[in-house]
């Protein structure tokens, strides 16, 4: 049996916005069907019958059902295309990734397109910003930039939309301030972020990690206006506009002053966290039980922290308070000084190839399909 338009209990879980012990009380009273495929743990559930189940009590039209092929969740791991991520993020390179969720096609690819026009034409728009903008400030105005210099940018056939994802995300990279790297996105995003020797394999490892994580806020926005045949770059910017609240985009920067603060005093910091929030930046995750894989893949690549290692381990005795990926970001950006908004440019550039992904995808369904009453 094919799993194709089944569900994992973790996705089942997700799309209902219930625990997974839930999921299974569903099915004990008949209200789901858990099925076995051979060779594979765990239960599937037919998409279909889950959608039924969702739309109970909910006005017709509110929001159609999305169902995505790129990324899936088992228990505790994430795929891509079926491949897990972990494995992926040291052997593949972020091109040969993002050409992978855009069609499906395995092998190694070449760098991102060089354009020194296009980034020119760039940094004369973002020279006009404060010295106090933000990288993703810069990220922003260049996707409205190559936007509007781009005539055909209205062509949303995957080849046309293919080749100006990978002009896009090139150009970001380079257009950023500070000096350009050459070779994989990785090399030429470090000197962005910080002065430290390059290491551009750590940085392409990271940017597979994020590039694509499901139905997440700022890919339903990107989903949203795709679906209105919105061109490539107004996608990208939806994306980004989702991914610049503190609840997405910026935990990074959350985690990353935690763990600044952490240094000094690992106790006191999470103490006064448990005492006035009652969460800790950098841990638990609302998708992933008991680990975020994606976290454990990048901290093995890190050297060793100390302060990451005690944080942990004071928090061992809660089995929801794991490391996230914002954790690992904020290790990575402190390992290597990098700036404090590093992390959220890591996420936004590395996301911009799932949400083309996710464009492609539902360029290819019926237009308009999330509807509000009214």
């Amino acid at each position: 049996m094919s799993d194709e338009g089944f569900l994992t209990t973790a996705e089942v879980a997700r799309r209902l916005g219930v625990k997974p012990e839930t999921v299974y009380a569903y099915a004990s009273r008949g209200l789901l069907t858990s099925v076995k495929q051979p060779g594979r743990r765990g239960s599937l559930f037919a998409a279909a019958e889950v959608d039924r189940l969702a739309g109970r009590g909910r006005e017709p039209g509110v929001v159609e059902g999305v169902r995505t092929q790129l990324t899936r969740f088992d228990g505790d791991e994430v795929y891509y295309r079926g491949k897990r991520v972990a494995e992926l993020a040291p052997q593949w390179s972020f091109e040969s990734v993002t050409h992978f969720l855009w069609t499906g096609e395995p092998g190694d690819r070449p760098p991102f397109p060089e354009s020194p026009e296009l980034v020119g034409l760039v940094r004369s728009a973002t020279g006009a910003l404060p010295a106090t903008a933000r990288l993703t400030d810069h990220l922003r105005v260049a996707v409205a930039v190559l936007g509007a210099a781009d005539p055909l940018r209205f062509d949303l056939a995957p080849g046309a939309v293919r080749a100006a994802g990978e002009r896009l995300i090139g150009v970001l990279a380079d257009a950023l301030p500070g000096r350009t790297g050459r070779g994989t996105l990785g090399a030429r995003l470090w000197p962005k972020l910080t002065a430290r020797r390059a290491q551009p394999d750590l940085l392409d490892a990271a940017l597979v990690l994020l590039a694509d994580h499901g139905l997440a806020v700022s890919t339903v926005a990107a989903r949203v206006a795709a679906s209105a045949r919105a061109n490539v770059y107004a996608v990208v910017s939806a994306g980004l506009g989702a991914l610049d609240g503190h609840y997405h985009g910026g935990a990074s920067t959350l985690a990353y002053r935690f763990l600044a603060q952490a240094r000094e005093d690992p106790v006191g910091a999470l103490s006064e966290r448990l005492r006035t929030a009652g969460g800790v930046p950098g841990f638990g995750h609302r998708i992933y039980q008991r680990r975020d894989p994606r976290a454990e893949a990048l901290l093995a690549l890190l050297p060793p922290d100390p302060v990451v290692a005690e944080l942990v381990e004071r928090l061992s005795g809660r089995a929801e308070m794991f490391c996230n990926i914002d954790l690992a970001l904020a290790a990575m950006m402190h390992a290597f000084d990098m700036r404090a908004d590093a992390g959220e440019t890591i996420f936004a550039v590395a996301r911009t190839a799932g949400w083309i992904a996710h464009a492609l995808e539902e360029y290819a369904e019926p237009g308009l399909r999330f509807r509000v009453p009214g």
